[in-house]
This record gives C-alpha cells, sequence and structure tokens, in this order.
C-alpha cells in the first residue's frame, strides 16, 4: 500500500505571501517568474475564442508544460496546474473546459502519448501520482480520472462519457483519526490494458488491473481485476462472456477482435 501524502491544505500553512500559496498550489513553483508568466498566457490566451484563440493556445501554452509535440489543439477554457509536469504527445487534442492538475511534490506527472484525445469537460488530475495515457487513447466527455500512485490505461483504449478511473484514494474505516485527517494510500496501481472499452458511467476502483481487449459495460463498477478479452458488467463487474475472435485470424495480431454490440451487451445482465 502506497501513502498519498501531498496535502493542498498544508500549503497554506507557514508565513508566506498569498500569491506564493497561489503558485504553489496551481503553478507548482513559487518563482515570481514563474508565476508572473502562467498568469500572463493563461489570462489572457485561456478563453480567447475562434481560430485566433487555438492557434496563439498551441504558440504559448508550450512554455508553461513539460514537453508537448506537434499539432496540439487545445480548446478553450483548459485549466493546467503544475503544468511542468504534463507531457504532451503529437497529435493531441484536449477539448474545451478539461483541467489538467499534476500537482504533487515528487511525482512524474501526467502524460498524453501521440493521437491522444480529451473529451470536454474531462478532469484529469493527480495528488502525488502519475498518470500514463498512451498513445490514439479516446477519453469522452465529462469522464474523472485521478491518481494518487499509478494509473495507467493502455494505447487504443475507449472510455466513454462520465466514467470515474481512479488509482489511490482509499483510506482506514476502523482508524480513530478522521478520515479527512488521514493519508489516503493506494492498494496498487490501476491498468487498464490496450484496446479495451470503458461504457459510460463506468467506474475503475482502485489497484485494478483491466485486462487488453476486455469490455466493460456501461454503469459497471469494477472492483477487482477482469481478465483480457471478456466482457463485464454489473455492479460490481463480473464477466459474463468473452470478446470472440474474428474466423481465420490469429488471436495475438492486431484488430482482430469482434467486439459485442452494446445492445448484445445489454441482453447478459
Amino acid at each position: 500500500m502506497t501513502p498519498g501524502n501531498f496535502k493542498v491544505k498544508e500549503i497554506s500553512k507557514g508565513k508566506v505571501h498569498r500569491w506564493q500559496q497561489y503558485a504553489a498550489l496551481v503553478v507548482g513553483k513559487t518563482e515570481l517568474l514563474s508565476f508572473l508568466k502562467y498568469e500572463i498566457i493563461t489570462f489572457f490566451l485561456m478563453n480567447l475564442p475562434g481560430a485566433l484563440g487555438l492557434y496563439l493556445r498551441s504558440k504559448f501554452y508550450p512554455m508553461l508544460l513539460g514537453e508537448v509535440g506537434s499539432n496540439v489543439v487545445f480548446g478553450r477554457g483548459i485549466t493546467l496546474r503544475h503544468p511542468h509536469k504534463i507531457r504532451i504527445g503529437q497529435n493531441v487534442i484536449i477539448d474545451d473546459n478539461c483541467v489538467l492538475d499534476a500537482k504533487g511534490q515528487s511525482n512524474s506527472g501526467i502524460s498524453l502519448g501521440d493521437g491522444v484525445f480529451i473529451g470536454r469537460n474531462s478532469i484529469i488530475y493527480c495528488k502525488d501520482g502519475d498518470i500514463e495515457i498512451q498513445p490514439k487513447v479516446n477519453i469522452s466527455a465529462n469522464c474523472e480520472l485521478f491518481s494518487s500512485h499509478r494509473l495507467v490505461i493502455g494505447k487504443e483504449t475507449m472510455i466513454a462519457a462520465y466514467s470515474y478511473i481512479l488509482s489511490g484514494g482509499s483510506y482506514d474505516y476502523e482508524s480513530e483519526v478522521p478520515l479527512v485527517e488521514q493519508d489516503s494510500y493506494a492498494k496498487g496501481p490501476t491498468v487498464i490494458g490496450e484496446r479495451c472499452w470503458l461504457g459510460a458511467k463506468s467506474v475503475v476502483l482502485d489497484g485494478v488491473s483491466i485486462g487488453d481487449r476486455a469490455v466493460v459495460g456501461a454503469g459497471a463498477v469494477v472492483t477487482k481485476n477482469i481478465p483480457g478479452s471478456s466482457v463485464a458488467i454489473g455492479i460490481p463487474a463480473k464477466v459474463k462472456s468473452y470478446v470472440l475472435q474474428q474466423k481465420g485470424t490469429n488471436s495475438s495480431e492486431g484488430n482482430n477482435a469482434a467486439y459485442p454490440t452494446e445492445e448484445q451487451i445489454s441482453k447478459l445482465s
């Protein structure tokens, strides 16, 4: 079990200026130059509409971020916290009103691989943890990904709207210490394999592993490991069937899985 020791409320302690408290929380650095650069760029460009806004954000946001590839699209209203710990590959699209929050004291932060799409209003945030989203992952609107340990989303995985995935956030319910005062811990990394499909409003809890090409039905709550090429539904999620391989193909090859339709999944319940 790995503790998540980063406490936002600790930032407010000590004799420091209010702008330094704000900078520690949002920018991740308390140097005046870093603070001013962040404030100026986000103030003028965060909500700038139209093609001009897209163009200027693509030119100036890399000055805040740890690493940015070519042809990255930044929508309006994106919130960046501890941006120097955010790494973005090529051909990534981050839609309007998303949050990328890499806060922490000793973490590596957030990594988005080439071709990743982050849908509108989605939140990806750390609390001294790391999040790795591998190439060509598609995260739909209004999703939430949290890590106080390590969260990995395998390449070419689809995550439907309103899904919630976390690594960490566990507490000792039997302790006399109030939950709000405890340091949370992680049961282990949360890993979602390659080419998975998570239905709308699905939940993946701390320390769970989902194998390659697995399908998680809409509204399912994954509390235990799910094997690859399986279809899991319900609360808690249970395996109901397996993804069929197309005739005449080798299961070790690329896109050869015959995924069930949503109607077929609903009939399994």
